[in-house]
């Protein structure tokens, strides 16, 4: 990558998409320069207030507004509150010289051509020579938007397309101009990936790029399609979601969310301008949406789309559906297949393709006339829209949050049979899978060396995945460095003398065979490697631990066999501190209860951005039992500094347990105490986690990594604090705010927090803490309201407040 440092940037337009790119920018640590137009006449709440067209705080208010709303969002577009601080917001007329000082300009405005161009004119005049000027256009060719421009402008100019929400879709499309040095493409493309953390693909200037060409040719045949197979929103929402690793939004619900305009704007430019594409009538747009477009059901931005939410007679909230053919809402139907049912038992979703496929009922002839459309389009679009067949499945996976491309389902299925799938459906693919499969090559990828490599069209030969010398992918080592393996947890070498013991459980609970991995993994370690990595590349680092286990113990009333299950747990996170070797924790996604008490045990955490952290057990009726108590307490006397007001700080990790407070990323779980500042760190892109944080497992045991003594020293305050939480606790309970149940698990909490009932402050161990903890987790399971939330919560996957 060239030497060129982005320190700022300017987004020119703030709408949704160009406040939310500002906002992860911010997240990313850049300084950010918002701009936006000057309003052209003043609204009730300024004439009110005596103010004029020439006030600031009017010429700003464009920008200011449409930023307030991005941060005001949910999903929110920013790490943390804090972070907002790095956006300096401002009108394209006063402060548009500042251009000047940044090294990035980004044009977020209109999708019209014309306007792009009087914005490209304007910035000239003020940008410096040398920096990057890019659009984030879906779809507009990027080489009219640099036309009449200087040479050194359209050497620095190109596409970057990002997707809405920026902070969460991972797909940065590079798109060339006509002029676009090659330095400026490879460095964008090391830009996006390693700094913005996202699936960076360089595509071609053709219409909707590689995403949308795409994704937009999946939507538009599911169009056709339901109402040839006669099918409903629901049943294609059923079809579509996370039973073949789609985002449960599916196909309407993500329509909706979208807004059907959008959909249209692509669909039509792609029929507009791709008169030669074989799928061209496929993207002309059926009846039903054309009459929704003209009702203003556009989605949620209008109240309805496919789905409409309303109030029933009795107050409650109903969602209905938009039945296709009279194009009246009805109440929701259950969408349920036969085929969907073979599929329950197989958790991996790349295994369930082939049983789809070849389903009896609607949903096997659904999946097979859509796959076999898919299929063939794909193969097509190269090489019009890549040369790679990799770069189509990347852009799916990152831009449309697909769990496998299409190219990856068709490895899958198998590429014969899919072929047979197709000419069944009256579908041709390019000639170049037939002369693929004729010259002996059976996948599209395969994986040599822990690394993936995929078929190359012009050279005709497996050729390796560029890129992937910063990840490691621990599908494609699993086997060939597998070390142990039982039914919780595979423990793989990675390489340096590092291991990695990675959890292979329903949702990554943690039972009793992970805990056993553990220990296992950190005897192999302790005895021929040099440290230990936990981490995985699932859908979430852990859930927690396994509550039918202890609903199951509890309700047999077997609490000496609960009560070694728990010290089980507990000296095994013991073990992650007090081993010696460097153990590292990689949480991403959904990091809760023991997966949080795992990671606050580990010599250091290297978690994911997205990571959604915290102790949760209050919902289930219990408090932590696998060391989470004990740490809050820990961590509370750690950051006791002269001055303090002791009893607050212990206060404030009483409540993050007690409120079961779970970050929305890993930068606000520093704020909860479960990461911690100076020790811990984030990594933007996930897909470099797990090197990561080997290099930091690795750097460690260079450095000479000391097993640490244990710690004896734990300043804990007795009565004192404790009965300051049980007033507390009283005075909730009897204005109603907690219940009777809530109160006597809040009072559990703290007589261990407080490090019991001693007279005065004292220091004690960790083990110590520990047994206060185990005792009161214990004598929570004998409780009737314990075991209700607990069955609640298997039953439904949702905490029950009693």
């Amino acid at each position: 990558m060239s030497k060129r440092r982005i320190k700022k940037v300017a987004i020119i337009g703030s709408g949704i998409m160009g406040s939310g790119i500002a906002c992860h920018f911010a997240n990313i640590g850049v300084e950010v320069l918002l701009l936006d137009i000057v309003p052209r006449e003043l609204n009730d709440a300024e004439k009110a207030k005596g103010l004029t067209l020439e006030d600031k705080v009017v010429r700003n208010r464009i920008v200011n507004n449409a930023l307030a709303a991005s941060l005001k969002s949910k999903p929110s577009p920013i790490y943390h509150k804090d972070f907002a601080n790095r956006i300096t917001t401002g009108n394209l007329e006063d402060d548009i010289a500042k251009v000047a000082n940044v090294d990035w300009i980004m044009e977020v405005v209109v999708e019209r051509l014309d306007i792009k161009k009087q914005v490209f004119e304007k910035l000239e005049q003020y940008r410096t020579p040398g920096t990057l000027i890019t659009s984030n256009t879906s779809g507009i060719p990027i080489k009219f938007m640099s036309e009449g421009r200087s040479e050194d402008f359209q050497k620095h100019f190109c596409g970057t397309h990002f997707f809405n929400p920026a902070r969460y879709l991972k797909l940065f499309e590079v798109i060339p101009g006509p002029k676009t040095s090659q330095d400026v493409l490879d460095f964008l493309n090391g830009y996006g990936e390693q700094f913005l953390g996202k699936t960076s693909v360089i595509a071609k200037d053709t219409p909707a790029f590689i995403g949308n060409r795409i994704g937009i040719f999946g939507i538009q045949s599911l169009f056709h399609q339901v109402k040839e197979l006669g099918l409903t929103v629901e049943e294609v929402d059923k079809l579509t979601g996370p039973v073949i690793g789609r985002p449960k939004s599916a196909t309407f619900r993500t329509v909706d969310v979208v807004g059907l305009d959008t959909l249209v704007h692509v669909a039509n430019g792609i029929y507009d301008n791709c008169p030669d594409d074989e799928a061209h009538e496929l993207f002309k747009l059926p009846d039903f949406i054309n009459t929704m477009m003209e009702n203003k059901w556009l989605g949620s931005k209008t109240g309805q789309g496919f789905y409409k939410k309303v109030k029933t007679d009795d107050g409650k909230s109903e969602i209905l559906s938009l039945d296709l053919d009279t194009l009246d809402y009805r109440s929701k139907k259950r969408a349920s297949f036969p085929t969907l049912e073979l599929t329950k038992t197989v958790d991996k979703v790349i295994d369930r393709f082939p049983i789809l496929v070849k389903g009896k009922d609607k949903a096997g002839e659904f999946y097979r006339k859509n796959f076999a459309a898919m299929f063939a389009y794909v193969s097509h679009r190269i090489p019009e829209i890549s040369d790679e067949l990799y770069k189509i499945d990347d852009a799916m996976k990152a831009g449309f949050g697909w769990e496998h491309g299409p190219f990856q389902i068709w490895d899958a299925i198998g590429v014969e049979k899919g072929l047979e799938i197709m000419k069944a459906e009256g579908k041709t693919p390019a000639a170049w899978v037939n002369d693929m499969v004729a010259s002996g090559n059976t996948s599209f990828y395969t994986v040599k060396d822990g690394a993936t490599y995929f078929y190359d069209i012009n050279k005709k030969a497996q050729e390796k995945v560029p890129g992937q010398d910063s990840f490691i992918i621990l599908d494609n080592i699993r086997k060939s460095n597998e070390v142990f393996k039982n039914s919780g947890v595979v423990v793989e070498d990675l390489g340096d003398g590092i291991l990695n013991v990675e959890f292979q459980s329903k949702m990554n609970t943690i039972g009793g065979d992970v805990l056993a991995g553990l220990n296992k993994a950190i005897d192999l370690a302790e005895k021929d490697f040099a440290g230990l990595v936990v981490g995985n590349q699932g859908a979430n680092f852990s859930v927690g631990a396994n509550i039918g286990m202890i609903f199951m113990m509890a309700a047999e009333q077997e609490y000496d066999e609960l009560n070694m299950a728990i010290k089980y747990f507990q000296d095994t996170m013991m073990r992650m501190r007090y081993s010696s070797i460097p153990t590292i924790s990689a949480p991403h996604g959904m990091t809760l209860g023991g997966g949080c008490e795992l990671s606050l045990h580990a010599d250091k955490v290297v978690a994911a951005a997205e990571t959604y952290m915290g102790l949760v057990e209050f919902g289930v009726g219990v408090i932590p039992g696998g060391g989470g108590s004990k740490e809050m307490a820990l961590r509370a006397q750690d950051t006791f500094k002269k001055g303090d007001v002791e009893l607050n700080t212990l206060q404030e990790y009483f409540l993050t347990i007690g409120m079961a407070k779970v970050s929305t990323s890993a930068y606000e779980a520093f704020d909860l105490g479960v990461l911690q500042k100076g020790k811990d760190i984030v990594v933007v892109n996930k897909d470099r986690q797990i090197a990561t944080a080997k290099a930091h497992a690795k750097l460690m045991a260079d450095q000479g990594y000391t097993q640490p003594v244990k710690r004896k020293d734990i300043k804990v305050l007795g009565k004192q604090a404790l009965g300051m939480f049980l007033v507390g606790t009283d005075a909730m309970e009897a204005s109603h705010y907690i219940s009777e149940h809530d109160q006597k698990i809040a009072n559990k909490l703290a007589y261990v927090m407080a490090g019991g009932d001693l007279s005065e402050p004292t220091r004690v161990s960790e083990q110590y803490l520990l047994d206060l903890e185990r005792e009161a987790f214990l004598s929570l399971c004998t409780e009737r309201k314990t075991l209700e939330r607990i069955q609640h919560m298997l039953k439904t996957g949702k905490p029950l407040r009693n």
